[in-house]
């Protein structure tokens, strides 16, 4: 038998070279490639011998019933509603999310709420052992659940143990960074071993009916690590953001199968765990100062949630030669393509200002909708009026000034409305989408309308 030659693979991206190399070309980072023995192939893989012949399949056409996939709820309506309606049985799900954001402390409420209405639930940890999972069971007051506990590593003894008795409805692997099979020769953590464990894994999920939930590092840059083709093996990929200095958690869908994608969850960490938040607008908007400038309500969609957050603004004089340019929780490349068009087509001189924007709460803000409250902000901060505190914004700007339709902006409205919101400030040519609502609407067609509107109101500044 000819023997397996080394190779190199990338420990971010999964990229595979035939020689140590400093700069993995695929995914541009240094110092990622390490050498690992080939890949052997995985017991009851489907490689067949030369000789052997496929087998003859039935095709079928488009037509045809396709019934929805069953449910499983997990008793955490946030968590049902990132899963699209409650865990898919067979389907496997990737969670990432930084180091104490809470992804063990989610897991430990979604097993511990399965098991007790009677769930087969198990729960391996590769990282902790059982006494301190037990603790934070503990301290969670969830330690009377019968949820399977165990501490292993070794992909083929989970497995193995898994299959005895009736398959479990939902078993969590923390973390398939951990996880390592004796078929792989390679360390644990490595790419070929998180790909070879995961495989397994997924293998077991499809045969046997259980939901099976792995749990992923993550990069300084906010990926999961690992193999990216790990991502597309699994059914669904969410992401766990937030951080110390806030005290709620997003829960982020990225990828399902079985569900929409971009849909959040919202959770607020307290000492008895995580509680679920109901009315997210609410808890953003709370606390927000509303007479001074450079503040602006963005009506905003996550996922098929409307959801209401706080932009703030502030441009000051600079003193450098290069003036400073600070987002927090938004694109930094559309904060500057909209200070461009503020500039070329609304008047403003803000080459010579430093300017600072943030998302209050820490949220980050994906959608071009935003480009209207962002430029509200910055031009209420540069002049000094101060915008009305029961309006809301929301449009996408062009590079010609133009401001653009966006969509769902009925159902943005009814969410400002039912949050006590008087007006709003929309793009004129999405008038037609908006329907009966108790806003009073300024529709507007460029930008050059926009910081006219907010020049004439009044000017007031915070404390004077």
């Amino acid at each position: 038998m000819a023997k397996r030659s080394p190779s190199f693979a990338c420990q971010n991206c999964g990229a595979v070279y035939t020689r140590w190399q400093g700069r993995c070309d695929a995914c541009g980072n240094w110092s990622t490639i390490a050498e690992e023995a080939a890949e052997a192939p995985l017991p009851g893989g489907t490689a067949l011998p030369r000789s052997k012949k496929g087998r003859v399949f039935a095709l079928e056409g488009l037509i045809g019933d396709a019934p929805e996939a069953p449910r499983v709820s997990s008793g955490i309506d946030e968590l049902d509603r990132v899963t699209g309606g409650g865990f898919v049985p067979g389907s496997v799900i990737l969670i990432g999310g930084d180091p104490g954001i809470g992804k063990s402390t989610l897991l430990m409420q979604a097993s511990a709420a399965l098991a007790m209405d009677g769930e087969r639930v198990v729960y391996i940890s590769g990282e902790e052992a059982t006494g301190q999972v037990r603790l934070r069971a503990d301290r969670l007051g969830l330690s009377k659940a019968p949820v399977e506990l165990a501490a292993e590593t070794n992909v083929e003894d989970i497995i193995t143990t898994l299959s005895k008795g009736p398959a479990p409805t939902l078993v969590i692997i923390d973390s398939i960074q951990t996880m390592w099979s004796e078929s792989v020769e390679s360390a644990p953590g490595t790419v070929t071993q998180v790909r070879g464990s995961a495989q397994a894994l997924i293998r077991y999920a499809k045969t046997s009916g259980a939901s099976v939930i792995l749990v992923g590092h993550v990069t300084k840059d906010g990926q999961i690590a690992g193999p990216r083709v790990v991502e597309h093996m699994v059914d669904a990929v969410a992401s766990f953001e937030g951080d110390g200095a806030h005290h709620f958690r997003i829960l982020r869908a990225a990828k399902n199968r079985f569900g929409p994608t971009d849909e959040i969850g919202v959770f607020e960490m307290t000492g008895l765990g995580l509680k679920q938040v109901s009315n997210p607008s609410a808890l953003f908007l709370e606390g927000r100062d509303t007479s001074s400038a450079g503040t602006a309500v963005f009506a905003g969609m996550e996922g098929t949630r409307p959801m209401l957050l706080e932009f703030q603004a502030l441009v000051a004089p600079s003193s450098l030669g290069t003036p400073r340019r600070a987002v927090v929780g938004w694109d930094p490349s559309r904060l500057s393509m909209v200070i461009a068009v503020l500039e070329a087509h609304g008047g403003l001189k803000l080459g010579n200002h430093d300017v600072y924007l943030n998302v209050a709460g820490g949220l980050k803000v994906n959608e071009p909708a935003a480009d209207l409250a962002a430029a509200a902000a910055l031009v209420s901060s540069y002049s000094g009026h101060a915008l009305p505190p029961d309006r809301v914004f929301m449009g996408e700007i062009g590079l010609t000034g133009a401001l653009r339709p966006i969509g769902q902006i009925a159902v943005r409205m009814k969410e400002a409305a039912k949050l006590g919101f008087a007006s709003a400030v929309i793009p004129k040519p999405g008038l037609d989408a908006v329907g009966k609502t108790t806003l009073q609407t300024h529709p507007m067609s460029d930008v050059a309308d926009l910081v006219a509107t907010i020049i004439s109101g009044p000017k007031r500044h915070s404390g004077s």
